[in-house]
């Protein structure tokens, strides 16, 4: 064994195991048990937790960006904003591309499978936009908007080359069903986001293939008591996963108890980071629109809407057990099982067998050491 992490609270799969140890070998988990029994391994290393939590690595299937870089802007960016959200706890991401022309979409998509081919722990692309509607377009370019066509699609896929993992669509575009089919058919998670969808469209999307709603409440219909909206929908089908930005600015907290309690099992904390994620308040850009941060929120210089968030994923989980209530379990996997499951990705767990990605977190949930492949980052 090369590594052992021990006397820890290790929280996966649903359950708390205190005085736990986790040994690592070759990248992988290779035993998992309580107590002094680690000793009898001979690790080449041993790491005492104190007590500390113990958690599968965090996956985000849906985040822009940080420390002052978009995924846009190709593999140097991309690494930058990378080791700043794995310093946070995000061992694995799905990296999410702004709406721009078909053609700018289809390098960045290529960039972006180029490395999925090199680096495990990029887990594809993830298309937002261009076939979103226009009236809930938030901090996508208005002009680049288009429903979906059979051409467009086909050379998304061909450029990932397998590598995309989700691609958000509003449904009720005209293409919008053979699309769904189309990327569904070709291993892709399809979100039903930005949308004028209400509860029935939603529904439809679903039964023809959508697994996920992107950030819940955002760029959609709300719940009202006599048109419940597609969060409504998303909520009553076991098969959706659905997308929360846990900053308390995108969804109040008590909006979001309330997505956990009706959904459970089936929330995805995600960051929708943009690149001012890990970095200070000021003027960036978010798909080629201006973007203002200040106090943390970014909001468009144009109409101000919300551009994405500062959000990391260890801050989520700090709100979600926090100010929303949410157990330290049910939390935890919705920062690495649940969107893991969402994708299809063999990530967000610490059984026998997995990725060696672990994160050892302190009584007030910062973030003190982070394994990748067993090795710290």
């Amino acid at each position: 064994m090369d590594r052992v992490v021990h006397r820890v609270r290790l929280v996966d799969a649903g359950t708390v195991t205190d005085d736990a140890w986790v040994a690592f070998g070759d990248g992988r988990v290779r035993a998992v048990g309580q107590g002094d029994s680690w000793r009898d391994l001979s690790p080449a290393q041993a790491h005492d937790g104190d007590g500390a939590w113990l958690t599968p690595g965090f996956v985000d299937i849906h985040g822009h960006g940080g420390a002052g870089h978009a995924f846009d802007d190709g593999a140097e960016a991309i690494a930058e904003a990378r080791a700043m959200h794995r310093s946070h706890g995000t061992t694995r991401a799905v990296l999410s591309l702004v709406t721009a022309s078909v053609d700018d979409l289809v390098s960045r998509v290529a960039t972006i499978a180029g490395l999925a081919r090199t680096d495990a722990t990029v887990l594809g692309s993830h298309l937002e936009g261009p076939f979103l509607d226009v009236g809930h377009k938030g901090a996508h370019t208005a002009g680049l908007l288009r429903a979906p066509d059979a051409r467009s699609v086909d050379r998304l896929l061909d450029a990932g080359d397998g590598t995309i993992r989700q691609v958000t669509l509003a449904p009720e575009l005209p293409g919008a069903p053979e699309a769904i089919a189309r990327f569904v058919a070709a291993g892709v998670a399809v979100a039903v986001g930005h949308t004028d969808a209400d509860a029935d469209a939603a529904r439809r999307a679903f039964d023809a293939g959508a697994t996920i709603l992107t950030h819940a409440f955002n760029g959609m219909r709300g719940i009202h008591h006599r048109a419940p909206g597609p969060v409504v929908a998303a909520m009553q089908d076991e098969r959706v996963t659905i997308e929360l930005i846990a900053d308390g600015t995108h969804v109040h907290p008590d909006v979001m108890r309330l997505v956990f309690a009706g959904a459970p099992g089936r929330v995805a904390l995600i960051t929708d980071a943009m690149a001012a994620a890990g970095s200070a308040d000021g003027a960036y850009a978010l798909g080629g629109l201006a973007v203002t941060v200040a106090d943390g929120v970014a909001r468009l210089d144009d109409g101000g809407s919300i551009a994405g968030s500062t959000l990391t994923q260890d801050a989520a989980l700090r709100m979600a057990t926090g100010r929303c209530g949410v157990s330290m379990p049910d939390a935890i996997d919705a920062l690495t099982a649940v969107p893991a499951r969402a994708i299809g990705a063999p990530a967000g767990s610490l059984a026998v067998g997995a990725a060696a990605d672990a994160v050892l977190l302190d009584a007030d949930l910062a973030v003190r050491t982070v394994w990748v492949d067993g090795v710290p980052a």
